[in-house]
């Protein structure tokens, strides 16, 4: 089947909502957490490119609510809801969180990768979605796309190549 929409791009502390038949996409995981959720029955799906764990860790007052885990995931279900999805209906599948630096120090700080993949767990639970799918850790960089029309997330590992969840 040929998919004819359109490829949306999100990028580093954006979001975005796709319906069929576009797909959505972002590039350059690294530490980052690329959120993907979806309704399968309205084949509609949101995307947010996570940057860091807790918007606490933000220098200003006026903060992106898109780099945060604790904020970028409400935002991303009510963006979700704007576009009649009910959040029961939701599910979630990640990528990314790689540790892209070897530090020598076992700072928790250091270990923003593992740190965003945590805190994207924990909303979830809170939020009551189900995680389905993850491909998370180790230290290459990722791209990732979605299609709502059949729910797989195709990444692309940095010298690893491509694999579906």
């Amino acid at each position: 089947m040929l998919n004819t929409g359109q490829v949306i791009k999100v990028g580093i502390a954006q979001m975005d909502v796709v319906k069929t038949p576009d797909t959505i996409r972002t590039s350059g995981l690294g530490s980052c957490v690329g959120v993907v959720l979806y309704d399968e029955s309205k084949k509609i799906a949101g995307l947010i490119h996570i940057m860091l764990p807790d918007s606490s860790l933000g220098r200003s007052d006026a903060i992106n609510i898109a780099k945060f885990a604790d904020t970028g995931i409400v935002a991303l279900i009510d963006l979700l809801k704007a576009e009649g999805v009910q959040p029961f209906r939701l599910k979630a599948k990640i990528a990314g969180g790689a540790q892209m630096f070897q530090f020598t120090s076992h700072k928790d700080s250091m270990r923003i990768g593992p740190r965003n993949v945590e805190a994207v767990k924990e909303q979830l639970r809170k939020n009551s979605i189900p995680l389905v799918a993850e491909d998370t850790g180790g230290n290459s960089g990722r791209t990732i796309e979605f299609n709502p029309i059949t729910c797989k997330l195709n990444i692309r590992t940095v010298n690893q190549g491509v694999s579906e969840i």
